[in-house]
């Protein structure tokens, strides 16, 4: 593994590439601190095999059903929406609306 500075990086990078293309590892480092490892790209393995997930995915049999909510967003149907429940929290800050900020 060769380790090279950013500076020396950027003026040889076209040497570095063909060794890393060659099978040699090497880091890119700034301040002696290592940041990147510039190594070749592996050949890939070819066209993947389709059906490789064939049985293993399980559907609900609701996944395809209607939703209500997205219908009355589409069709305009008016439906309720599912009202919020309040968390209980810290009472809001109240301002003195008499009163104006300095600038």
């Amino acid at each position: 593994m060769k380790t090279v500075n950013m500076h020396e990086a950027k003026t040889h990078l076209s040497r570095l590439v063909e060794e890393a293309a060659a099978g040699e590892e090497i880091v890119i480092a700034r301040a002696g601190k290592p940041l990147v490892r510039l190594v070749a790209v592996s050949a890939s393995e070819g066209p993947r095999k389709l059906g490789s997930l064939a049985g293993k995915v399980v559907e609900r049999d609701d996944a395809w059903a209607p939703d209500p909510g997205l219908e009355s967003m589409f069709y305009a149907v008016d439906v309720e929406p599912p009202r919020a429940k309040r968390v209980p929290g810290p009472a809001p800050k109240q301002m003195n609306p008499g009163r104006r900020k300095k600038k």
